[in-house]
């Protein structure tokens, strides 16, 4: 299979290859020029967050060694050194595990139009980019385009409850986890998604993990309600793409190579 970024090998009946490339994706689209080194990055970041949550939940990760996969020559090897991971086979869920502790991007819109964010109702009067009172799942269904945002309700009538009680608890202890250790790095985790899926009966974390891919980072210095943040994500590419002419569908307008040095 290839996705907007990941591109997913079968190596036997229990095991896949996730190979990251540098291509970049915006607003469901991939782009025509890649970021480069994107790719690497985002696996260390990836395994990394693998690494120090297994305590919070399991996740499918075996190894990021090419020399643990079998029948690669020493040309692929090179070609695919730090962009790989060895995951055990796991079936998905049918929903993308979004949790949100600030307010912003397409939650920010909905909360100016009713108050709301993914059917959730939060207080009156919150500015933008405001810390939530606590932070919030909000899930949305996984399209191989555009995804849909769903109520709570929703995702649990779309899993049922014994896939959605323990993937929300999971979600919101993984945010958490993810939350302090980025403060102790002057970091601030506005949002990021989740991807759940089983092996046998248990629920794993799977696909990647609080990476610029998968979440809105921002600088605690300087960090004011009311003001777009600078990001350490794809917020950048989103920002430069909302001055353009384009209407978010195929093909992706060229990117500026201001816009992929600076993202």
């Amino acid at each position: 299979n290839s996705g907007k970024v990941r591109d997913i090998y079968a190596v036997d009946a229990e095991h896949l290859l996730f190979v990251t490339s540098d291509r970049v994706s915006a607003f469901d689209v991939v782009m025509p020029q890649g970021i480069p080194h994107k790719g690497r990055v985002l696996t260390r970041i990836a395994s990394h967050w693998f690494e120090v949550t297994r305590d919070v939940l399991p996740n499918h990760l075996v190894s990021t060694r090419v020399e643990d996969v079998r029948g690669l020559g020493a040309r692929e090897q090179e070609l695919l050194r730090g962009r790989i991971m060895l995951v055990k086979k796991a079936r998905p869920t049918t929903v993308e595990w979004v949790v949100r502790g600030y307010l912003a991007g397409s939650g920010w819109k909905e909360y100016q139009k009713s108050g709301t964010v993914c059917g959730i109702a939060l207080p009156k009067g919150l500015g933008f980019c405001q810390k939530l009172p606590r932070p919030i799942l909000t899930p949305t269904t996984k399209e191989a385009s555009h995804d849909v945002p769903l109520t709570p309700a929703e995702a649990r009538a779309r899993v049922g409850a014994a896939v959605f009680d323990p993937a929300e608890r999971a979600a919101l202890a993984l945010f958490e986890r993810g939350t302090r250790e980025l403060e102790k790095l002057g970091i601030l985790l506005a949002d990021t998604k989740f991807e759940f899926g089983h092996i046998g009966d248990k629920l794993v974390l799977i696909d990647e993990a609080l990476t610029p891919d998968s979440s809105r980072f921002w600088p605690a210095q300087g960090y004011q309600v009311g003001v777009n943040p600078p990001s350490y994500d794809k917020q950048i590419l989103r920002d430069w793409l909302e001055t353009l002419d384009w209407n978010k569908q195929p093909p992706g307008p060229d990117l500026a190579p201001a816009i992929v040095r600076k993202v």
